[in-house]
């Protein structure tokens, strides 16, 4: 067994959390860091499950047919349970447990034979509601099927299970005619009535099971197919050729504007003088003088922008690791494993970009710098996720990361993470600093009022809409992969997509710095940042939107978690796509001005 897990509550539990039957010795298996975060705790559970042996219908405990009886406490659990739509997950041979739903297909009324659509759920229902009674799905039948080996003549042939398939059922004791060899009879479909959980009171009840075996085509390397099919690959490659077509038709037109009006603008600054003296000048050539002027918190923004270089690094890696396959679902938890650990090694790249940019500012005070650079984002996530952590630890939930993990995590992050900042920031700092191909007047120049339109927000709305737009159904699949149990492993889609954002993001903050810097305004190291990561605010829109129509969650703390984890989510969307920008904008800036002659 591995969890119980819910959408409506987030909240998952461990398997014995419930009264469910136990082995004579309850042993758990030993997990890596994604299990544990993910809130997996794997467990032997009483079944015994012989490879190609059927089994009609067994006992499962209180051997051979004694009635299992659950306290007035035990029954209001597992009441609760049953209201909260808990689902069990349980696994055999590493594939975990799921339950066929098929649907009717309405695609042609007049076929007399309708084809049926197979959809697969993980885990089974806990039990279920009719009208304000409950019950409990206590006979389990499973399906379990193998693949035949062929080897060569005179060997036995080797079996492979290939598909874990349960059916629940529910049905009342006195209708499990239980014998003395621990062996029980169905009753049949029509007649039985289902196993009720009377909160109130004590109840009486059998746990059953029965095991059947099925031969199968499906090959052990593709037996994870039935798991991950879509229904709708057609919506995702359509979505997909949509934005990249939208961001590659609007690029065009970008580039080839910005372009233009350079070549006129470098084109006009560079004539002879004689013309300027009767010509007033304008744009952004007036500014040179003060467009490398460093900005007020000099440190929080290289810092920022180290811990953007970071995430970015460990993005990319793991997107394109996961791509080549090497991350499937069937590896539990190794995708968090990765990109944690991902993460601390990459703070060698983060506080190399950090220190040369604090250099480039003027700055002088390394270590202190480096030293922000490596809390100062981590240390928001892990408050956060520390105060999260105590609500769910409050709710008894296998969801609370344990004392020990916890422990490991900071000593990973002052360990590993700490120390490669402070080298990558040494080395970034003693490196020559960025060469600014103008120099910076004494005297700041006065910055004229500024049009409505060129405001922050304002700025931050318009920067969004593009990136945003090109990501949007992606993050759909994401946020449904994350609050729904489903496994998300369209990996190359999101590659794509990644790529599309920083092509978009990148476009979005030139533009935008260009038209800055034509209004006159040289203070652009912040609100690029800013206005780069405008993206950020429609993920939160979303995440809004899909709360309220997509989820049923309504007690308090799983909407705190929701939104914790929601904040956690655009917190680093945004120093990702702020840094994007940033990088772009500076590289934008730095080229335009060393194009013009200044005297």
């Amino acid at each position: 067994a591995v969890k119980l897990t819910s959408s409506r509550t987030q909240l998952p539990y461990e398997y014995y959390s419930l009264p469910f039957c136990q082995p004579t010795e309850i042993t758990y298996k030993a997990e890596n860091l994604g299990e544990v975060l993910r809130g997996d705790r794997i467990v032997n559970t009483p079944f015994q499950v012989f490879m190609n042996v059927e089994k009609k219908c067994e006992v499962l405990c209180n051997f051979p047919n004694k009635a299992v009886t659950l306290t007035v406490e035990q029954s209001k659990l597992m009441a609760e349970r049953i209201r909260e739509d808990y689902y069990v997950h349980l696994i055999a041979d590493n594939l975990p447990v799921a339950t066929r739903l098929e649907f009717y297909s309405n695609r042609e009324e007049e076929e007399k034979k309708k084809e049926k659509d197979v959809q697969f759920e993980h885990g089974y229902r806990l039990g279920f509601l009719d009208g304000n009674k409950f019950y409990l799905h206590n006979h389990l039948s499973f399906i379990l099927y193998y693949h035949r080996e062929d080897v060569e003549e005179n060997q036995e042939p080797t079996y492979r299970v290939v598909r874990f398939e349960v059916i629940p059922q529910s049905i009342k004791l006195e209708d499990l005619k239980a014998d003395e060899k621990g062996m029980c009879t169905l009753p049949e479909a029509t007649g039985s009535a289902p196993q009720e959980i009377d909160p109130t009171k004590e109840n009486q009840l059998l746990f059953t099971y029965s095991v059947h075996w099925e031969e199968s085509d499906i090959k052990w390397a593709s037996r994870w197919d039935t798991y991950l099919t879509m229904s709708d690959v057609q919506i995702h490659w359509f979505s997909i050729i949509n934005s990249v077509v939208v961001v590659f038709f609007l690029s065009g037109i970008l580039s080839m504007i910005i372009i233009r009006t350079l070549r006129k603008d470098i084109a006009n600054y560079n004539k002879e003088d004689d013309i300027e003296d009767t010509m007033e000048e304008s744009g952004w050539k007036l500014v040179h003088g003060d467009v490398f002027r460093p900005p007020q918190y000099p440190m929080i923004l290289s810092s920022l922008l180290g811990s953007g270089i970071q995430l970015f690094c460990m993005i990319l890696i793991v997107i394109f690791v996961a791509m080549l396959g090497m991350l499937s679902p069937s590896s539990r938890g190794a995708l968090m494993t990765t990109a944690c650990f991902l993460f601390m090694f990459m703070g060698v790249f983060g506080g190399f970009f950090a220190g040369r940019l604090y250099r480039t500012l003027k700055g002088h005070r390394w270590k202190k710098g480096a030293f922000c650079t490596a809390t100062l984002y981590p240390g928001v996530v892990f408050g956060i996720c520390f105060v999260l952590n105590c609500f769910i630890w409050g709710k008894h939930s296998s969801g609370a990361v344990p004392f020990p993990t916890m422990v490991a995590l900071l000593c990973m992050w002052f360990g590993i993470s700490l120390p490669l900042v402070y080298l990558g920031y040494y080395f970034g700092f003693r490196k020559q600093p960025y060469d600014n191909p103008v120099r910076t007047n004494q005297i700041p120049r006065q910055i004229p009022e500024q049009r409505w339109y060129m405001n922050k927000f304002v700025g931050i709305l318009m920067a969004g809409i593009l990136p945003f737009g090109a990501m949007f159904i992606e993050l759909f699949f994401i946020f449904s992969a994350i609050w729904e149990n489903q496994f998300y492993y369209l990996f190359g889609f999101l590659f794509l997509v990644f790529i599309i954002l920083v092509v978009s993001c990148s476009q979005i903050s030139i533009v935008m710095v260009y038209f800055q810097l034509c209004a006159e305004d040289y203070r652009w190291w912040w609100r690029t940042f800013l206005v780069s990561g405008g993206s950020a605010f429609y993920v939160l829109i979303y995440a809004i939107f899909y709360f309220v129509n997509k989820l049923d969650i309504v007690e308090f703390i799983p909407s705190l978690l929701y939104f914790g984890y929601t904040a956690l989510m655009v917190l680093s969307f945004w120093l990702l796509t702020g840094t994007i920008g940033f990088y772009a904008a500076y590289m934008f800036v730095r080229k335009i001005y060393a194009a013009v002659k200044i005297d």
